[in-house]
């Protein structure tokens, strides 16, 4: 009966300060007035119980059968929960009938406390203990019924809310599962069954379970609040516990008047010694800081002014010098920040931000011997600093994309403006080729020569900026090639072609006829020159790819230069207008292909062009021709 009593009043007591508590909560969220409500509710239900088990049981009685109005409040608390942020016609019926349930549940209790809806009956284990009756059985069914009713509505909002607040309806029906089987045990002696209400022994937590799962989806603080909340608690439950050991241990031991002290005065020492280590944990931990760090001056604020101040950086020099400065005024001594792209320290002291595989990190070389004081602060601002890191690479990030999508946008423009200029450079050109036909041999052909350059020089500008549409077809590669080796003028340059006879390809064919002839023009620009000057064109096929290999004997390429071999304006070449690898580039990426430099294939320069195949049978044969 003792422990019924306790639980009660732990239960009355909590209620009372949850139901305070949501009330002030009640001006930022509207639905907690209402849940308040029912928190009140059950501490004055609790409170009846009570009544009833010390002698006032008229009181108490009328108490109890109020216990409609805990579901009524539930309901209006979910119905105004369900509505914040969503709104729609069914809801908008249920929240005008709330007050005709209120009117209802009202003259429901009259009635109950009218016609007698309850009586004290005993049992075993009671002495007074609440029974229904008559009416009360009425009572019993319209509470069960508005409980339903309430958890309707939040399966209701469940299925329409989302994020946050479907969490919360979540956590309510769970504490609502515990709730009931909890008060189940309260109807055992109305059935006549003589059972101990075990279950009612745990109600504190219903409550608690109750309204944290309401809160912490939607108020952030209560989830450090309730931390604290649960260590409390759990530390209570050991200290009760190991009370009841020692106090069953001291007849033992010869200490018969400490084991003649009842529990309650020992578990009520205990609750009273908890709230005093309480209120004394705070002054305590800031003398113990004290003691151990020992000039330590780091507060919420401080750290709240270093993250702020850190977090405005727009490059790492400029973080690494505003981290060194921070720290350095903490300290009072020079600290040395290494951050990416920043120059190595030279302090005794310093803190190394690096990029893991995985995540950032950091190291503090150098405080090995500072204090304990120092060491503290500056692990905590280096933490802050790795903060500060992560959002600084994702700016730097965002930034450099934005920075590509912008030279984007200029390349498309100065495409569009160098094809505008290109076609108006062509009518000059005929113009001065025409006037020319009358000058002497030796100026004329001077004059053909440099037109067919400049005439080169806009194909290509022409290529590169202009939209490519391509008419692909199946084409017998190996007839293609030997039609451009009879057209092109060597220069004494061997060339071998090493392709299949029936080898076809799908592709566009003014379009290859342009990768091939850039392909070979650059070769040539570079190995006709050298002794036995060589091109040897390949090709082989596979189920879905096609590769058709450019080698030549000429000069490696630089590892510096290839980074930017198919960039466009590029050229290392005389007379090269830096766009044949930059165009060939381009009408691979259009046949969904791709080409590479490559030199480990036993020349010096290779270009590999990877041709994807359509789902067709490609015809080749394992003979190969030479010339």
């Amino acid at each position: 009966m003792l422990l019924f009593e306790i639980s009660m009043l732990l239960t009355s007591a909590c209620a009372v300060l949850l139901a305070g508590w949501l009330w002030w909560q009640g001006q930022r969220q509207r639905a907690m007035p209402a849940l308040a409500g029912f928190a009140a509710m059950m501490a004055l239900w609790c409170a009846g119980h009570i009544a009833i088990m010390q002698g006032w049981q008229t009181l108490g009685m009328a108490l109890v059968l109020a216990n409609p109005l805990m579901p009524m409040f539930f309901l209006h608390f979910a119905v105004r929960f369900v509505a914040t942020g969503y709104s729609d016609a069914l809801l908008t019926r249920v929240q005008r009938t709330i007050p005709l349930l209120y009117g209802l549940t009202v003259l429901l209790i009259l009635l109950s406390w009218q016609f007698q809806g309850g009586r004290i009956t005993h049992s075993s284990h009671f002495e007074a203990f609440f029974a229904f009756q008559g009416i009360g059985w009425v009572n019993l069914l319209y509470t069960v019924l508005l409980g339903i009713a309430a958890h309707g509505v939040l399966a209701y909002g469940w299925r329409v809310h989302s994020g946050n607040r479907r969490r919360s309806i979540e956590a309510m029906f769970m504490a609502g599962g515990w709730g009931l089987m909890l008060a189940t045990s309260f109807v055992f002696l109305s059935f006549g069954l003589d059972w101990y209400p075990w279950p009612m022994l745990l109600l504190p937590s219903y409550l608690v379970l109750l309204v944290y799962g309401v809160v912490r989806y939607q108020l952030l603080g209560i989830n450090a609040f309730a931390n604290k909340a649960l260590l409390w608690f759990v530390m209570l439950v050991l200290v009760m516990a190991l009370m009841a050991l020692v106090s069953a241990s001291l007849g033992q031991l010869g200490m018969r008047a400490l084991a003649e002290v009842p529990a309650w005065q020992l578990w009520l020492y205990s609750v009273v010694l908890l709230l005093l280590a309480s209120a004394c944990y705070q002054p305590v931990a800031r003398l113990a800081r004290g003691l151990i760090y020992p000039g330590v001056q780091l507060t919420e604020l401080m750290l709240e002014r270093w993250r702020l101040q850190l977090q405005k950086s727009e490059s790492w020099p400029e973080l690494a010098r505003l981290s060194e400065q921070l720290l350095s005024q903490q300290l009072r001594m020079n600290v040395g920040v290494e951050l990416p792209d920043t120059p190595l320290s030279t302090a005794a002291l310093k803190i190394r931000c690096q990029r893991g595989l995985q995540d950032w990190y950091y190291e503090l070389p150098g405080w090995e011997d500072v204090t304990p004081g120092y060491r503290l602060q500056g692990e905590v601002f280096a933490a802050l600093l790795l903060s500060s890191c992560r959002i600084l690479e994702q700016s730097l990030k965002l930034a450099d994309a934005e920075r590509k999508r912008l030279d984007q946008e200029h390349l498309v423009e100065l495409g569009a403006l160098s094809a505008s200029i290109a076609h108006e450079l062509r009518n000059p050109l005929n113009i001065i080729s025409m006037a020319a036909a009358t000058t002497p041999m030796e100026t004329r052909s001077h004059i053909q020569q440099q037109l067919k350059r400049a005439d080169r020089l806009i194909a290509d500008l022409l290529s590169y900026s202009g939209q490519l549409s391509l008419q692909c077809s199946w084409l017998p590669l190996r007839p293609m090639l030997e039609g451009l080796k009879a057209q092109q003028d060597w220069q004494g340059v061997q060339v071998e072609l090493q392709v299949p006879d029936s080898l076809q390809l799908y592709a566009d064919s003014y379009r290859l006829q342009q990768v091939m002839i850039n392909l070979v023009d650059n070769a040539m620009a570079f190995c006709r020159n050298q002794p036995e000057a060589m091109i040897q064109i390949s090709a082989s096929a596979t189920d879905q790819m096609i590769e058709i290999q450019v080698h030549n004997n000429g000069p490696a390429i630089p590892a510096e230069q290839r980074a930017a071999l198919f960039q466009p304006f590029v050229s290392k070449r005389s007379g090269g207008s830096g766009l044949g690898l930059a165009i060939v580039r381009r009408i691979m990426q259009a046949h969904g292909g791709e080409v590479e430099h490559r030199d480990d294939l036993g020349w010096p320069v290779s270009f590999v062009l990877h041709f994807r195949q359509p789902q067709e049978p490609i015809i080749t044969t394992q003979d190969t021709a030479h010339e």
